[in-house]
C-alpha cells in the first residue's frame, strides 16, 4: 500500500513539477538562446527535487496530518478536559479548551524557530542590514507572531467567530503599525509573514485546524477547519514591527538618558 502511494504520489509530483521546468527550457533555450551550464547536475537535481517532494508529501499524509487530528481529538475529548468525570458535550464553554490553546501556541511557536524559509531570510536580513537586524532577535518575534496567531485562530474554531472579524481587525492593525513602525523593518516584517507559511509550518498547522473542526462540537469541517494559516501569516506582520518599535524605543531612552 506505502508503495502504490509513493508511485502514485511521484507521479502526481512529475506532472506538476514537468511544466515549470519546460518553461525554464523553453525561456533558456528561445529567449536567452544559450545552451543549459552543467545539464547533468541539472538533471539530478531535478530528480531531487521530484523524490524530495513525493517523500515530503507521503510524509504529510502518514504522518503529519494524522498527528496533528490525534492531538486535536485528545485535548478536545470531554474525558480529557474533565479528567475523566461524566458530562455531556454540549455543556462544553471555550475556557475548557485551554489545552488547546497551549498546544497551538506551542506547536505554533516551535515549527516556526524550525522553519528553513525563516532561517535563511533571518540571515540575510542580518548581513544586509550590517548586523542591526537580529537573526535570533527576528526568528524569536516570527515565532511568537505566529504562536499567537495559531492561538487565536484556534479559539476562532471553538468560538465558531466569523473568521473576517480577526482578519480585517489585524489588517487594520497592521496598517497603523505600518505608519509609525521603523521604514527599515516594515518591508521585512511584510515578508515574514510569508516566510513562515511553508514546509514544516504547513502541515502541522493545516491538521490541527481540520482536526478541530472535525471534533468540536457544532463546527464545519469546510468552513471552519481552514483559517489558521492566515492568522500564522497576519501576526507575525505585528510581532516583527512590534519588535522594531520596541528597539527603537529602548535606543532613543538610552540615549536621552
Amino acid at each position: 500500500m506505502l508503495w502504490k502511494d509513493l508511485w502514485q504520489t511521484l507521479l502526481d509530483t512529475l506532472g506538476d513539477v514537468f511544466p515549470i521546468a519546460a518553461i525554464i527550457v523553453v525561456f533558456q533555450f528561445m529567449v536567452i538562446r544559450k545552451p543549459i551550464a552543467h545539464p547533468a547536475r541539472v538533471a539530478m537535481g531535478f530528480v531531487y527535487v521530484l523524490l524530495g517532494l513525493t517523500l515530503f508529501l507521503v510524509g504529510l499524509e502518514e504522518a503529519l496530518f494524522p498527528l496533528g487530528r490525534l492531538m486535536a481529538a485528545q485535548l478536545t475529548h470531554p474525558a480529557f478536559i474533565y479528567g475523566g468525570a461524566a458530562v455531556e458535550i454540549h455543556t462544553l464553554h471555550w475556557a475548557d479548551y485551554l489545552w488547546v490553546y497551549i498546544f497551538a501556541f506551542a506547536i505554533g511557536f516551535s515549527t516556526t524557530i524550525a522553519e528553513p524559509a525563516l532561517l535563511a531570510v533571518a540571515i540575510k536580513a542580518h548581513q544586509v542590514s550590517g548586523g542591526a537586524i537580529g537573526i535570533w532577535g527576528l526568528r524569536m518575534a516570527v515565532a511568537l507572531g505566529v504562536a499567537v496567531g495559531i492561538s487565536m485562530g484556534t479559539f476562532r474554531i471553538v468560538t465558531g467567530l466569523p473568521i473576517h472579524y480577526f482578519i480585517i481587525a489585524g489588517y487594520l492593525v497592521v496598517v497603523i503599525q505600518t505608519l509609525f513602525a521603523p521604514r527599515m523593518i516594515v518591508p521585512l516584517a511584510y515578508d515574514s509573514g510569508g516566510v513562515t507559511t511553508s514546509t514544516v509550518t504547513v502541515p502541522l498547522v493545516a491538521a490541527l485546524g481540520l482536526g478541530l473542526a472535525e471534533t468540536v462540537p457544532g463546527r464545519n469541517v469546510l468552513v471552519d477547519g481552514f483559517g489558521l494559516i492566515a492568522f500564522a501569516s497576519l501576526f507575525p506582520m505585528m510581532s516583527v514591527m512590534a519588535y522594531a518599535q520596541l528597539s527603537e524605543w529602548r535606543s532613543a531612552r538610552a540615549g536621552n538618558g
